[in-house]
């Protein structure tokens, strides 16, 4: 599967997002694999580490959050990935 660090600014705030994970979970729709988050110390961005082979599923699963979360979304390759790949360049 292809590996993907998803920064999440929010946008009010991460009451906000809580609230509704609590209420309705992540609204990650089947496919799109999570794996680990970390929240920065100011509560400002959340950074989460995801895993699909269908990139698509970004798009429904940012609809749900879009009012309360700005997304980047960043495809991303293992240390030994890229010394594999920096290798062969």
């Amino acid at each position: 599967m292809t590996r993907y660090l998803v920064i999440e600014r929010f946008r009010e705030g991460p009451a906000p997002i809580y609230a509704r994970v609590a209420e309705r979970g992540r609204l990650i729709p089947p496919g799109l694999v999570f794996v680990e988050s970390w929240v920065d110390e100011s509560l400002d961005r959340c950074f989460q580490l995801m895993e699909t082979d269908d990139a698509g599923l970004f798009d429904e699963w940012t609809e749900a959050w879009e009012d309360l979360v700005e997304f980047e979304i960043v495809r991303v390759l293992s240390s030994a990935e890229a010394a594999e790949r920096a290798s062969r360049e």
